[in-house]
């Protein structure tokens, strides 16, 4: 069984940046789809970016294009998120998911995937 565990979360200034990391166990990475969700306190846990298995294809919410980017490395099981020009409203829980699947893909919905970490707190103070 596939297991996510997150790190390098923490407390930020506005306008400041931080890196997250998302390890996976197991020999199944390089099939999985990858994404990272986040959630605030008293919000719905949401999307906030994507990455296929091996083509490399990201996307991500509108609220953060152009300040957040998400990356991989097959090769040593991991999934980043490297966030830039943090806004207090940035400030939730992060979890990366993932889905083991046959076909290079982008998965959106919260409910598309079946493993999860077990989150990291960023807060972003102003």
């Amino acid at each position: 069984q596939v297991q996510l565990v997150e790190s390098g979360g923490g407390l930020v200034q506005a306008g400041g940046s931080l890196r997250l990391s998302c390890t996976a166990s197991g020999s199944s990475f390089s099939s999985m789809a990858m994404g990272w969700f986040r959630q605030a306190p008293g919000k719905e846990r949401e999307f906030v970016a994507g990455i296929s298995q091996s083509t490399g294809v990201t996307d991500y919410a509108d609220s953060v294009k152009g300040r957040f980017s998400i990356s991989r490395d097959n090769a040593k099981n991991m999934v980043y998120l490297q966030m830039s020009s943090l806004k207090a409203e940035d400030t939730a829980v992060y979890y990366c998911a993932g889905k083991a699947l046959s076909y290079n893909a982008i998965l959106w919905k919260e409910t598309s995937y079946n493993l999860w970490g077990q989150g990291t707190q960023v807060t972003v103070s102003s």
